[in-house]
């Protein structure tokens, strides 16, 4: 069996849109832009192996124009 835990790369996209927008792109923003709250964005950004419905996937990688593994890696377990 393969353990690991899942990393979402909200910091990584949020860099990357707000260069390519040309301007500040906030988590808040994000929030109110997909339904999913500040509270579980900001879980997602900075918890390793935060735990998420896959409706807060799927709103995130519509926002950001993105396939699912832009937004979720695989971390296997050493």
């Amino acid at each position: 069996m393969v353990l690991g835990l899942l990393r979402f790369k909200i910091k990584e996209l949020l860099s990357k849109k707000s260069f390519d927008e040309n301007r500040r792109i906030t988590i808040g923003e994000v929030a109110e832009k997909t339904g999913v709250s500040r509270v579980t964005i900001s879980k997602m950004a900075n918890q390793k192996g935060y735990n998420t419905v896959t409706d807060n996937v799927n709103n995130l990688c519509q926002y950001f124009s993105c396939e699912v593994d832009d937004l979720v890696e695989f971390i296997p377990d050493e």
